[in-house]
């Protein structure tokens, strides 16, 4: 073997320690990373010994059970996350300059965005066929740590500053309006628009105060000088819809989520006194190192998307 075919033997051994050691700090336990990757316990264990032997420097505290990182090891695992995603950007890069597109976009979308995702996978499907998208429901704040940490591509979710997303570049999409659904025989059915004090006085099932949308809720509420006490709280949009239909509750519903849920029979949409400032959602990537090329193409896509006329038109619909 050359010096270059040596060269390379090794960076792919260097990549493959590297990718078992994430893999042990993510699963906690040597069986469940090995599984996870495909390999023996054993080979998995003895290649993170040959990673140490290297770097010179204990990663993992042993014991009968996997005992957690060294301080080290945790250092090394950041540079792991970064190492490849780089190495996972420049193989897309080079890989679409020579046969187009291919591989699995990995896209994280808050679970209230999710009736807004097809408008963007897609046309991102039909224009790169050969790509594969593994869309993970997953909190802001879980967002905010896989964005740092290169576990994901891009994300959909709301673009405030609460979870602190370090470097990136962001695209909006849509501006989340707010709408009641209540049933058609209720006390604020017939109105133009309602006051969120008003609102607050209902029967109401909403999502847990876990998730981000639950939270803007709760605060444009005490800026109306009230507290909702939901009798039913679930962490899902469906969950939601599900109970509505019913005809006994009421809920705060997202304009977005018309595009996925009809208004059940026996309830109506209310239009809701417009809040100082409407949550923003949009694509967020972080930009701490190269961007990949899956990221580069679904911004592309972005760009020709109209979200905000989508979703509007659905809820006049809905209002007229």
């Amino acid at each position: 073997m050359d010096a270059t075919g040596a060269y390379a033997t090794f960076c792919g051994v260097i990549l493959r320690q590297l990718e078992y050691l994430v893999a042990l700090a993510r699963e906690r336990h040597f069986a469940r990373a090995a599984a996870s990757c495909s390999v023996s316990q054993p080979s998995l264990s003895a290649a993170i010994r040959k990673l140490e032997r290297e770097l010179n420097v204990s990663l993992v505290r042993r014991g009968p059970q996997f005992a957690g990182l060294t301080p080290e090891g945790e250092r090394v695992v950041l540079w792991a996350h970064r190492i490849l995603a780089d190495t996972d950007a420049l193989r897309q890069d080079v890989s679409r300059m020579r046969e187009g597109l291919s591989g699995t976009l990995r896209l994280g979308v808050i679970p209230t965005a999710l009736t807004a995702v097809p408008l963007l996978t897609t046309p991102f499907c039909e224009r790169y066929p050969h790509v594969r998208v593994l869309l993970t429901a997953l909190s802001s704040r879980e967002i905010a740590r896989r964005l740092t940490e290169y576990e994901i591509d891009l994300a959909m979710t709301y673009l405030d500053d609460e979870e602190g997303f370090g470097d990136v570049r962001t695209i909006a999409l849509y501006d989340e309006r707010y709408l009641l659904l209540t049933p058609s025989d209720g006390e604020l059915a017939g109105r133009r628009v309602v006051g969120w004090a008003e609102v607050a006085a209902l029967p109401l099932c909403l999502l847990t105060p876990q998730m981000r949308n639950r939270r803007i809720l709760d605060a444009i509420f005490r800026h109306a000088g009230a507290v909702p006490v939901p009798a039913i709280e679930a962490d899902t949009v469906s969950a939601l819809f599900a109970h509505v239909g019913t005809n006994h509750w009421s809920t705060v519903i997202a304009h977005a989520w018309l595009h996925m849920f009809e208004v059940p029979d026996g309830m109506r949409v209310v239009r809701l006194e417009r809040p100082a400032r409407e949550p923003r959602v949009g694509l967020v990537v972080s930009t701490a190192g190269p961007e990949s090329a899956m990221a580069r193409a679904v911004l592309d896509i972005a760009r020709d998307l109209d979200m905000r006329e989508v979703f509007d038109r659905l809820a006049g619909e809905q209002l007229t």
